[in-house]
């Protein structure tokens, strides 16, 4: 993918969508749960439906898919074994979403299909439709997912259109802040397999912008300018982070860059990208959270302060921390990468799901 960009041939995340789309899974039915491909509010959706008569009123669940806003889709074949199951064991419906990505649409496009999805099938007439418990849905997504999963539940509690609640957001290793990118796990981590700190550096700059000024303030850390300042409050992990996470790592406070790059791309500083930017008011209001993280991930302390701040501020969390495990470790499910973690994990969340959705 490199060779590709610097050769001209091909941008780097069009090449790097190649590579995973050679694991997509038409919207085939099978004896459980009826898959189809469809539309709500004109995105792409991938909906899961048991085939069983439903005893009641149905669970559902609206998934966001990873890919660091640049790459994957709801039919590769975790993500669709991963939703059958759901549908099937949970008798829950499931809408897997296929959000627009960048570099063709950054942010805010991703959030806003995600968004307008959701507020979607929160109506009550949609509900009625597929017969689903309009006290027993919930938000979920991993990794970029999972950031879109957190915005999504922080939007929907100020927004006076949407009367239904949910029940719960799930938010699998999630990349949660676009601050501070060197946190003790993107140094502990910064060359682990699958997601390396120069890589999430890249999803995180080709989410708001190609300019190469962007990247590489945000390589050396030092893209936030000092006006913005007061927003690592919400992101001082010597107090967030559990000292086992911040073992002997030092906090030294950030260091400034050049305000003209947040001026010209001030996403990085949005919530609705960087939820973990988000007050503690509006914390408060948040449905109940399962956020799991992985030892070996740039990613853990993301989800790890979060879930510090949302308990802080009265919301019940479950934090499920995986220390053997590496950034989507679920997804590896299938041979020729099939891993007793992946399923460990993804049986843990299915347990957490059937007792808490």
């Amino acid at each position: 993918s490199e060779a590709a960009d610097l050769l001209g041939l091909m941008h780097f995340m069009e090449s790097m969508r190649l590579i995973t789309s050679v694991g997509l899974i038409a919207p085939t039915p099978d004896e459980n749960v009826t898959v189809t491909d469809t539309e709500f509010n004109n995105v792409p959706v991938r909906l899961y439906l048991p085939r069983r008569a439903p005893d009641g009123l149905r669970r559902a669940m609206v998934y966001f898919h990873g890919g660091g806003w640049c790459m994957g889709d709801a039919g590769m074949k975790a993500y669709d074994h991963i939703s059958r199951r759901i549908s099937n064991e949970l008798d829950a419906v499931v809408v897997s979403v296929n959000y627009r990505l960048a570099p063709q649409h950054r942010f805010p496009v991703p959030f806003e299909d995600v968004y307008s999805v959701t507020k979607f099938f929160l109506q009550t007439k949609v509900l009625s439709q597929y017969r689903v418990d309009p006290t027993r849905v919930c938000v979920a997504g991993d990794s970029a997912g999972g950031n879109l999963a957190a915005a999504v539940a922080q939007q929907l509690v100020e927004d006076p259109e949407v009367k239904t609640k949910l029940k719960a957001q799930i938010l699998l290793y999630p990349a949660l802040q676009a601050l501070d990118l060197n946190l003790p796990s993107y140094r502990d981590n910064e060359n682990k397999p699958l997601l390396s700190r120069l890589l999430m550096v890249r999803f995180w700059s080709e989410y708001f912008t190609s300019d190469p000024a962007l990247r590489e303030a945000m390589a050396s850390n030092r893209h936030v300018p000092a006006e913005a300042g007061h927003l690592f409050q919400f992101m001082n992990w010597s107090r967030l982070l559990p000292a086992e996470m911040r073992k002997a790592h030092v906090y030294s406070g950030p260091a400034f860059g050049d305000a003209g790059l947040a001026h010209k791309y001030p996403g990085f500083l949005d919530p609705r990208a960087s939820p973990l930017l988000a007050s503690d008011a509006r914390l408060r209001r948040l449905p109940p959270a399962y956020i799991l993280t992985c030892e070996h991930d740039v990613l853990r302390d993301d989800g790890a302060m979060y879930a510090e701040r949302l308990r802080a501020a009265g919301v019940p969390v479950t934090h499920h921390h995986a220390k053997d495990a590496f950034h989507a470790a679920m997804m590896f499910i299938f041979w020729p990468l099939d891993l007793a973690v992946g399923h460990r994990l993804l049986n843990t969340y299915m347990d957490w799901l059937n007792e808490n959705l």
